[in-house]
């Protein structure tokens, strides 16, 4: 296997080029250029083999369109705020622009520029018919009430539903986003169209939700992860299991590896994190999951005798012994010196269960260090597979059973591994450039194809 680049330097005159002109245009945008790069700098062999496909890179990387509005929405004292909105539509040549709504303060153009660009490439690797795009809002939904909460999600429905349809752009949930939120702006969008097309994925079961749909993301990366420790003859039984997050992904994945045999030793959230050294028992994850997803608490909040809330620390540090690590938290949770201590403490896998959760400079030390890495466009890939999934039982209108869904989605997994795989391999290079060229020839094909 070739050596990947070294950090900071894409590998082909041509990419250089279009990367210096997509940095010229958007300098200041460092979330969004990160992922043009660490895609960029995959593709170089590809360019050499394949050299028509220069032509498409700087078209790729430049959304389709970018949409900003104003949100306004009134408090429970009658106060008007006003917070932003975006929806970025990014690539439609394999389908409708496909992609979650971010509610969070850090949300900016250039984060869901970068979220929009790695949609077009995770939703290639799923096989079903999705463009990418992705949108949101910098509202915070954290310590408002319920109806402030209902008020922003109608406003700002009231502005997107221009840009949105079942055969056009169907975006899902994302953080800070879950199937109530996505309740009431599709309640909104109903109201405005008087249409009952599928045009949000994530719903409640109720009014054309999917089973597993919240689950999906989470068991997804762990249904990769067993793909490959299947090629290393080895499963989850026994493997010590760092989680960061204490969201839906970092949840279901906790119950995904406790069912498969493995040992989840940590949780946390932005404050700090729980670490249980013997691992956690189902009941402690129920506990966290009430805690953190049904009550929107802190993980302070948990006590239990048998491990300790670190505050103010990520668990990637933490003094103990961990087989595999699966960040599910948010962007850029890894760094160098992150990714140094868990070599240091005998990681030998890293599957991502968030968006770009790894820094550059944290997965140079993966590969010096042999330590396979996953991307996330690959690993987390199992939310839009099922958020595509309910998109055809709501086109059919009908329901299937979670059985179908859940081996629905592991077929869709070891075909998202085998991709990555068998392009890693024919290309010579890493797991993680095998992601981004297998979903990327797609996607250049079809824009060769129809000329875009």
């Amino acid at each position: 296997m070739a050596p990947p680049k070294e950090e900071g330097t894409i590998g082909n005159k041509a990419l250089q080029e279009a990367y210096d002109r997509i940095v010229a245009r958007d300098p200041d945008q460092k979330e969004f250029l990160q992922a043009v790069e660490e895609v960029f700098t995959s593709l170089a062999p590809v360019i050499e083999k394949k050299p028509e496909y220069a032509a498409v890179l700087e078209r790729i990387a430049e959304p389709e369109r970018q949409i900003a509005f104003r949100v306004p929405w009134f408090d429970d004292k009658g106060t008007l705020h006003i917070n932003r909105g975006y929806r970025i539509q990014t690539n439609s040549a394999l389908g409708p622009y496909k992609g979650g709504l971010r509610l969070a303060p850090s949300v900016t153009l250039s984060i869901i520029k970068f979220l929009g660009f790695e949609q077009v490439f995770k939703n290639s690797l799923t096989t079903l018919p999705m463009g990418g795009g992705k949108g949101g809002s910098d509202f915070n939904p954290k310590g408002r009430s319920i109806s402030e909460i209902t008020r922003f999600c109608q406003s700002f429905m009231t502005e997107l539903h221009k840009y949105i349809g079942p055969n056009e752009d169907v975006p899902a949930g994302d953080m800070g986003c879950s199937p109530r939120e996505i309740g009431w702006m599709y309640g909104q969008w109903k109201r405005l169209t008087s249409n009952a097309g599928g045009v949000l994925t994530g719903k409640g079961l109720t009014y054309g939700g999917s089973l597993i749909r919240p689950e999906s993301t989470g068991f997804g990366t762990v249904y990769f992860t067993q793909e490959i420790l299947k090629d290393q003859d080895t499963d989850l039984k026994g493997k010590r299991v760092a989680i960061s997050g204490s969201g839906n992904v970092a949840i279901y994945a906790a119950y995904k590896c406790l069912e498969l045999g493995a040992k989840v030793i940590t949780l946390s959230d932005s404050g700090g994190y729980h670490i249980v050294e013997d691992g956690m028992t189902k009941e402690m994850i129920d506990a966290i999951d009430d805690i953190k997803v049904a009550k929107k608490g802190r993980l302070h909040e948990y006590k239990n005798d048998k491990g300790k809330y670190v505050e103010g620390k990520k668990p990637w540090g933490a003094d103990t012994k961990y087989d595999i690590a699966l960040p599910c938290a948010t962007q850029n949770e890894i760094g160098k010196d992150d990714a140094e201590a868990l070599v240091k403490s005998g990681v030998k896998l890293v599957a991502e269960g968030a968006n770009m959760p790894t820094e550059s400079a944290a997965i140079a030390v993966f590969h010096k260090h042999n330590v396979v890495y996953a991307p996330g466009k690959a690993a987390n890939a199992g939310g839009v597979a099922v958020s595509g999934l309910e998109m055809s039982q709501n086109a059919m209108r009908l329901q299937w059973t979670t059985e179908e869904v859940d081996n629905k989605l592991k077929d869709i997994m070891k075909g998202i591994y085998k991709a990555c795989k068998n392009a890693a391999k024919e290309y010579d290079t890493t797991l993680q450039a095998g992601a981004n060229i297998a979903g990327f020839l797609k996607v250049a094909e079809a824009m060769v194809a129809q000329g875009m």
